[in-house]
């Protein structure tokens, strides 16, 4: 499996390509096309399809010019559907709805969807061997906005207990490079990261400074 994280755009985003057997995967496609459509080729990679991990813009506005120039099907989950959608103006550009759970490939590479709402409903993570794509869900001793439309935090620490189900030495690379870190663990980030330590909602939002 080939895997790059790069560093994109003016809001410390990432983007990743994943790529096997010829085939690339992009997940989030919020700034610099082009750049990313180089870095595949150099791979000798052919970028055949794009997972937006959610749908605020600065991961999504450049995907549906990514997906015309590499003729790229876009994947994302269907509770953010009508968000990203809006940012898919090219009606040629092929959509799949994802659910939790659900398989995408690339070559011989599997990679698992988990829905993880509450930074926004339709938020997944990627998981692609011991490597654990976390958009705006889990960031690097942080984690996502839940004051924004579409945030519920009550959501986002139910899915937080879900990766901490994850084995400890899952890596996690985030949707931006907030850290001190550009990637973590899931072991690490359960003794650093005061939001994924949290054992209950109450603790949660006593953090968030909801109470």
């Amino acid at each position: 499996m080939i895997f790059r994280q790069i560093h994109l755009g003016p809001m410390q985003n990432f983007s990743y390509i994943i790529g096997d057997e010829g085939e690339a995967i992009v997940v989030d496609a919020g700034w610099e096309t082009d750049k990313l459509i180089g870095i595949a080729a150099k791979e000798n990679l052919e970028i055949k399809k794009i997972i937006l991990t959610h749908s605020h813009y600065d991961h999504v506005q450049k995907a549906d010019e990514l997906a015309s120039k590499a003729n790229a099907a876009a994947y994302f989950h269907e509770d953010d559907s009508n968000e990203i959608k809006r940012a898919l103006k090219n009606p040629s550009v092929k959509i799949i709805k994802l659910k939790d759970n659900d398989e995408i490939k690339v070559g011989n590479v599997k990679i698992k969807v988990i829905h993880t709402p509450g930074h926004t409903p339709g938020g997944i993570c990627l998981l692609a061997g011991n490597k654990l794509l976390t958009g705006d869900t889990l960031f690097v001793n942080a984690i996502g906005r839940t004051d924004l439309p579409g945030g519920d935090a009550a959501k986002l620490f139910e899915s937080l207990q879900k990766l901490k189900k994850l084995d400890d030495n899952i890596e996690v690379y985030p949707g931006h490079d907030y850290g001190e870190i550009p990637f973590s663990t899931i072991g690490g980030e359960k003794k650093t990261n005061p939001y994924f330590k949290c054992e209950s909602k109450e603790q949660f939002f006593n953090l968030l400074g909801m109470f």
